[in-house]
């Protein structure tokens, strides 16, 4: 199960960052290793910091976009230490790992982690259905990247120690089948469509209704089955008032994304 597991990394600015992180995963059985966007990537320095771990670095999957490296995954968790605005479900190290755990025996899970000094921006973060954070000083508690990974790792080593751990959440985990997030993304364009073309939303002002829509199913996490009865009712009510494919795309008017600090 561990290698459903991916640590994805966005848009990290130091390549021994990535090396150090590559030795981190590796020593708790992590070996798939995501980079969204890196700054200095091949590189000599992360291939020295890595040591024994440079095979990782050798099968990274690098892609441009975090929408790439977290389109098959059922679940994905974003690290920060900050509060946000929008609350998602918030864990710390060792619940996150006994969280994902159970969820990998059958399903992709990304764990993202932000840059250096900016962490995830809100825009990221809003792509998640879970926010962990790692407890530390409260007078201190900036953390080197590669630290964070290895304790998120480390916790999910020894979560996966416990053997009986999955057989206790098997039953429930194998009645649960969950949308990949590129489906999840398609429902999203399609309830966008909807709601503009019954005019719910005002095209001038459309406000944050959407973004506050996106953030209500990404903490519940509708079900397979449910996403596709949810599908359903937007495609009956697009078909009972007429819309049609061509006003199914309104132009909209440009938003800014607000950006915050991890």
């Amino acid at each position: 199960m561990l290698s459903n597991i991916r640590i994805v990394l966005i848009n990290t600015f130091h390549p021994g960052n990535v090396g150090a992180i590559a030795r981190a995963m590796k020593n708790m059985g992590l070996t798939n290793l995501y980079l969204v966007d890196p700054n200095d990537y091949p590189s000599d320095e992360a291939t020295s910091r890595a040591a024994g771990a440079v095979d990782l670095l050798e099968n990274a999957t690098i892609v441009p976009t975090l929408e790439e490296a977290i389109s098959d995954c059922s679940l994905v968790i974003g690290t920060s230490a900050r509060h946000r605005t929008f609350q998602l479900p918030i864990m710390n190290a060792r619940e996150c790992a006994e969280s994902v755990i159970p969820e990998a025996v059958h399903h992709n899970v990304a764990i993202v982690f932000g840059r250096e000094t900016t962490g995830l921006l809100n825009e990221e973060i809003a792509q998640c259905h879970r926010q962990v954070y790692i407890d530390a000083n409260d007078e201190y508690p900036v953390l080197n990247i590669s630290q964070a990974v290895q304790i998120v790792a480390y916790e999910i080593w020894m979560a996966n120690q416990h053997k009986d751990f999955p057989a206790k959440n098997s039953s429930q985990q194998d009645s649960l089948e969950y949308p990949h997030k590129k489906d999840m993304d398609l429902f999203y364009r399609h309830l966008e469509d909807t709601l503009y073309g019954i005019n719910f939303i005002v095209r001038n002002h459309p406000g944050k209704v959407l973004d506050k829509l996106q953030r209500f199913f990404n903490r519940s996490r509708p079900e397979k089955q449910e996403l596709g009865i949810l599908r359903g009712v937007l495609a009956a009510v697009q078909r009972e008032t007429g819309l049609t494919e061509a006003n199914n795309h309104p132009e909209k008017p440009d938003k800014h994304s607000e950006k915050q600090d991890n």
